[in-house]
């Protein structure tokens, strides 16, 4: 079934005269649209004095710093020798190459460039945002699976995919679907249930949940996900790029949650509901 829907599929959304639009820009619009929807409504139940101006404030800094946080991480973690040879290629988003652990630090600036401008704690800015950031991720892999990219290594189950191109006339596991699942889905689920209960959860805990999660979905998801051609298996037949730079969010996400939990901050809103913020 999977197979046949790939085959259907066409990365191309529609066509505006010369110009094409693809589902993969039409997945971060997407996904940055219903994430500012959720730091809005979430801080509004959290009672956090953030408006429509703030949320697009926050939304402006973590676009910037996503794309270019994601396209400098893919140079410096996946690029090898290319761009070093060819720098005026670091730049060419159209010819793709994008990394999430590069989006994520980029994030994090934009973030922190956003509460300075606000002058909201971080620490909230960043709850806040990694709360609406699996629905971003859910979309950015459905994409990956219509452009037939990031797939996994073969397989016999009814569900694989035969890509084709690079990936050859055999069956693979749609590990973009994987990740949708378990980095979108099943990480958004977490979240916005620990975001419903009232009062708040301490500071940090969703950032920390978010980065333990992610970490660990990413990390067992390489098993069976085909690194890239260029670089291959790190260490024997297993270790990937990608685990290199999940573990280290797992061991971030366990540090945070314990911090979180003995810090002993004030809960999410007490300090910002006091601010000038308008």
């Amino acid at each position: 079934m999977l197979n046949e829907l790939f085959h259907s599929l066409d990365p191309v959304a529609f066509t505006v005269g010369p110009f094409a639009v693809r589902w993969y820009g039409i997945a971060y619009v997407l996904g940055f649209i219903f994430a500012g929807i959720i730091i809005y409504r979430v801080a509004k139940r959290w009672r956090i004095n953030v408006g429509a101006d703030q949320v697009s404030t926050i939304i402006m800094w973590i676009i910037i710093g996503v794309i270019l946080g994601a396209r400098l991480g893919y140079v410096l973690f996946y690029g090898g020798d290319y761009y070093v040879q060819n720098p005026e290629k670091i730049l060419m988003f159209n010819e793709g190459g994008m990394s999430f652990h590069g989006g994520l630090l980029g994030a994090v600036l934009g973030g922190f460039i956003a509460s300075r401008q606000l002058k909201m704690p971080f620490i909230t800015v960043a709850d806040l945002c990694t709360i609406g950031a699996p629905i971003g991720l859910f979309f950015g892999r459905c994409a990956n699976f219509v452009n037939g990219e990031l797939w996994g290594a073969e397989t016999s189950l009814p569900w694989g995919v035969v890509f084709g191109g690079f990936a050859g006339d055999v069956p693979r596991h749609p590990t973009q679907l994987y990740e949708a699942c378990l980095e979108g889905i099943v990480l958004f689920v977490v979240l916005y249930v620990l975001a419903r209960k009232l009062p708040p959860r301490p500071r940090g805990t969703f950032l920390g949940t978010f980065l333990l999660l992610y970490g660990i979905f990413r990390f067992l998801i390489e098993f069976v996900r085909q690194p890239d051609a260029h670089i291959g298996y790190l260490a024997g037949d297993w270790l990937t790029m990608g685990q290199v730079l999940s573990f280290p969010l797992v061991l971030a996400g366990i540090a945070l949650l314990v911090w979180a939990n003995h810090a002993k901050l004030p809960q999410q809103g007490v300090e910002v509901a006091d601010n000038n913020v308008s």
